[in-house]
């Protein structure tokens, strides 16, 4: 059985609440990067912000809860949903990026 740091896996990820204007992507990109972990984030014409993290799973974990409960400082989350979650064998992305956006 492989262990949880052994286990790459990817998820997508949709913040609602006050995320734009707060320099959430900046901090998101900051965060994952400290984590290690590689994907992207963009601003969406709904108001939202959506992106995709890869990595450990053991560093998904501690930023999903980043998403789901933290965020930038001046931000707002009313909710974070997540999809697609799955392992992968190998890493999609070269690092973590933010995405122009609508």
């Amino acid at each position: 059985m492989a262990s949880v740091r052994n286990v790459l896996k990817s998820v997508d990820f949709e913040v609602f609440g006050r995320v734009q204007g707060v320099f959430f992507r900046k901090y998101t990109r900051k965060t994952a990067q400290q984590h290690g972990l590689v994907g992207w984030v963009m601003n969406t014409s709904a108001g939202t912000v959506k992106g995709q993290v890869q990595g450990p799973e053991e560093k998904l974990i501690l930023m999903k809860d980043w998403l789901k409960n933290k965020g930038s400082p001046s931000s707002w989350i009313k909710e974070c949903l997540f999809s697609n979650e799955r392992n992968i064998t190998n890493l999609e992305y070269e690092n973590f990026f933010v995405k122009g956006g609508w």
